[in-house]
């Protein structure tokens, strides 16, 4: 029987990469992001002008198919989870930096406020079963 688990892509419904994002991310206790020479990847949002984006996915491959172009010198970075939760999404709410998830290979997706995120977050883990 063959044990290589094969990696769903990511699909066009933005509501299924986010919940897929939050599920993911927790059983794997990180998302990823890009750092590069200068810092973490950055681009501009299409929602609000003057604000940036930071992409975050729940898999290194899905982070990994952005390193070219542009990109071509960041590599997929692991962020624990907690510290996503706890520092990251309040820092970046505090900077007015809007949060990228589970973006496609044509880096179409939602942005979302990091705080949604965190609430979002926060839901899904009072739902969890406790063990």
């Amino acid at each position: 029987m063959n044990s290589t688990h094969i990696l769903e892509p990511l699909g066009t419904d933005p509501e299924e990469n986010l919940d897929r994002f939050i599920v993911e991310a927790m059983t794997q206790g990180c998302v990823w992001g890009l750092e590069g020479p200068e810092g973490w990847a950055l681009c501009a949002s299409e929602q609000s002008e003057e604000t940036d984006v930071m992409p975050f996915w729940s898999h290194e491959n899905f982070a990994k198919i952005h390193c070219q172009d542009d990109w071509s010198a960041y590599k997929p970075v692991a962020v624990d989870l907690n510290e996503f939760l706890d520092d990251w999404l309040p820092g970046m709410h505090e900077d007015v930096i809007l949060i990228g998830i589970n973006w496609d290979e044509n880096l179409e997706g939602e942005e979302y406020e990091p705080l949604d995120l965190l609430e979002e977050f926060e839901e899904e883990m009072q739902d969890e079963p406790q063990s």
